[in-house]
């Protein structure tokens, strides 16, 4: 059975932790795992988003850029995702319905023009249109890692990355993290959503924590997947 799982959430609050967890817990299953990763090591633009003026990042159109390197690389890896050769849990570390939003923000700081956002929302629903052809169109479950404005910043600073540490990015962090919720709830209709609080959780550190996030997604499949089995049956 192949199985989708995506992994969302705001920056620093451990979408990479938990989905090397879950493929671990699923493995030691006997289920047959993998993770497909946020393009972030080997982003060339990622650092510049991040580390150049305002008026840089005007003038070289770095978010503009930034958006559709995402665009295309989160494209590329739900293709992934349904040509893998073994029935197989996939986990993706953020999805590409995320990355509308961050292209939104983007354009309400004024990083991204109305243009380019016009641009951008054009190629984006093509892509949809294209993925609405694959025999798995949308993932399973969406676990939605959620936690305040103070836990991000304490996450973000953790875990050292030297360009999400400016100071002057606090402000670019916050314009992402008010929205993130009410967008989750309210607008993302492709899977069902499991939300962790991530205030009151610690999967690296605490092992209590890491098993109960594993048994809570584990709940939520076998719950989605008995409806989807009646519903077929």
């Amino acid at each position: 059975m192949f199985v989708s799982i995506v992994i969302g959430g705001m920056i620093g609050l451990g979408k990479t932790s938990v989905a090397d967890l879950l493929r671990d817990h699923f493995q030691s299953n006997g289920i047959e795992s993998k993770v497909f990763y946020e393009a972030v090591d080997d982003n060339p633009i990622l650092p510049l988003y991040y580390e150049l003026t305002p008026e840089e990042l005007d003038a070289k159109r770095i978010p503009f850029l930034l958006q559709l390197f995402f665009l295309n690389k989160r494209f590329k890896t739900v293709k992934d995702c349904i040509n893998w050769k073994n029935p197989i849990y996939t986990i993706q570390d953020r999805s590409i319905y995320e990355d509308w939003y961050f292209a939104y923000v983007n354009k309400n700081l004024g990083r991204i023009s109305d243009l380019e956002f016009k641009i951008y929302e054009e190629l984006a629903d093509n892509m949809m249109e294209e993925l609405k052809e694959l025999p798995k169109k949308a993932p399973d479950l969406m676990v939605y890692l959620k936690g305040s404005f103070e836990t991000v910043l304490d996450r973000i600073m953790a875990r050292g990355r030297s360009f999400e540490i400016n100071p002057e990015l606090k402000e670019y962090y916050f314009e992402v993290w008010k929205g993130y919720d009410e967008w989750v709830i309210d607008h993302y209709d492709a899977s069902e959503v499991l939300i962790i609080n991530m205030d009151q959780t610690d999967v690296v550190n605490n092992a209590l924590d890491a098993k109960r996030v594993c048994r809570e997604v584990e709940e939520k499949l076998n719950e989605i997947l008995s409806i989807t089995k009646t519903y077929i049956g």
